[in-house]
This record gives structure tokens, C-alpha cells and sequence, in this order.
């Protein structure tokens, strides 16, 4: 069987020394203060356990007020413990604010806990998306007849001595269809559509025109599609 190396890191062995220090400095402040026996070694216990506390919330839940307002107060309280016991205070002889923040502060640990554990977390809700309405059925475009072909002149008796008649004019001839590409047809379709949504009526040539911005004859020739 193959045995399973032991590796320190380098940064766990870091952070137990520093929070032995921390958790000392904090007993020693506590009993400095008059909290002695098993409560002088509560307090450590309480502010490193509200900073885990606050830090868990903030990664789990996001960066939130509340979770960095008390992940700030464990920390200067810790913090201030590790100040204090270097010197800067005496500690025969505790002010007395040190005195009430001490006495004080299993109270606000209690409130900070209750409040981190069961304040409700804000998500972001993402509004409800509407379903997208089904398009409307393109409508069915019939082929135009077309034109009845002109019936051929009767022929004209040659033998008889009446002038002959002079050739009847031409018809006009139909000027040549508008080709329209598909992807405009269907653009102009959606185009109907949402007017006919928003106004109840249906689009008229002019208005097609305008927000087509084509010439007169291609919306004259999309319109004759979209009927």
C-alpha cells in the first residue's frame, strides 16, 4: 500500500499561528478587563467566530451591507485586541471604555449572529420574459388573371371598291411588372402587421411607401402581394 506523503502548507501553518496569537491576545484582554476564568476565554471564541461568520456570508452570498458591517466590527475587534496587548494600553489598570466595550460585547456578537443567520439573502430576479406571440400566417397571394387576348380583325374584302379602314391603334401596352425581391415582401409583411396591430386597420399604400421608403410603383406592387 502506498503511503500518502504529508505536505505542510505553508499558508495553513500561517494562519494557525496567526489566529493562536489573535485568540491569546483576545484572552488577555478579556481578563484584563475583568472577565475572568472560563469567559475570559469565550470572547476570543465569539470574535473569531462572528468574523468566520460575516466572511461566509459575504462568500457565499455575495458582498451585502450587513454581512460587511459585521465582518468590520469582528475585525477591529480583533484587531484592536492584538493593539492593545503590545503596550499601548495599560492592562494593570484598564480605562474604563475598555471596561464597558468588553462587557458589552456578548451582546452585540449575539445580535450579529442572529442577524447573519437568518436575514433573508436579495437575488436579483430576473423579470418574466412574455412569451412571443406566434407570427401571423403570411396571407395567401392569388394570381392575377390575365388579360383576354384581343379577338383577330375580321379580314378585309379586297375585292369590294370601299376604301379600306385605317388600321385601328394598338392597344397600350402594359408596362412591365416591378420585381420585387422576396426578403422586402416579407419585411413589408411585418411592417402591415405590426400597423394593423397598433392601429386596427390595415396598412394603406401611402404609409407603406413611407416606411418602406421606396418609390411609388414597388409599394404599389408589395401592396397588390400583401393583399
Amino acid at each position: 500500500m502506498a503511503r500518502t506523503a504529508l505536505r505542510v502548507d505553508a499558508v495553513l501553518v500561517q494562519a494557525v499561528i496567526a489566529g493562536a496569537l489573535s485568540f491569546a491576545h483576545l484572552h488577555d484582554l478579556a481578563a484584563a478587563a475583568g472577565q475572568d476564568g472560563w469567559k475570559a476565554w469565550a470572547y476570543p471564541v465569539s470574535v473569531d467566530l462572528l468574523l468566520v461568520a460575516a466572511w461566509r456570508r459575504l462568500r457565499s452570498d455575495g458582498p451585502s451591507r450587513l454581512a460587511w458591517c459585521w465582518f468590520l466590527i469582528a475585525l477591529v475587534a480583533s484587531l484592536g485586541a492584538n493593539v492593545a496587548t503590545a503596550g499601548f494600553l495599560d492592562l494593570e489598570h484598564p480605562p474604563a471604555l475598555l471596561r464597558l466595550g468588553v462587557a458589552g460585547w456578548p451582546a452585540l456578537a449575539f445580535l450579529g449572529g442572529t442577524l447573519l443567520a437568518h436575514s433573508p439573502t436579495s437575488h436579483t430576479s430576473t423579470p418574466d420574459t412574455p412569451p412571443a406571440s406566434a407570427p401571423a400566417p403570411a396571407p395567401e397571394v392569388k394570381p392575377e388573371p390575365a388579360p383576354a387576348a384581343a379577338p383577330d380583325p375580321a379580314p378585309v374584302d379586297t375585292a369590294d371598291d370601299a376604301p379600306a379602314l385605317p388600321p385601328a391603334d394598338p392597344a397600350p401596352a402594359t408596362p412591365p411588372a416591378v420585381a420585387v425581391p422576396a426578403a422586402l415582401v416579407d419585411h413589408a409583411r411585418k411592417v402591415a402587421a405590426d400597423h394593423e396591430h397598433r392601429t386596427g386597420a390595415r396598412i394603406d399604400t401611402d404609409t407603406l411607401r413611407a416606411r418602406l421608403g421606396v418609390p411609388a410603383p414597388m409599394a404599389d406592387a408589395i401592396a397588390a402581394q400583401l393583399t
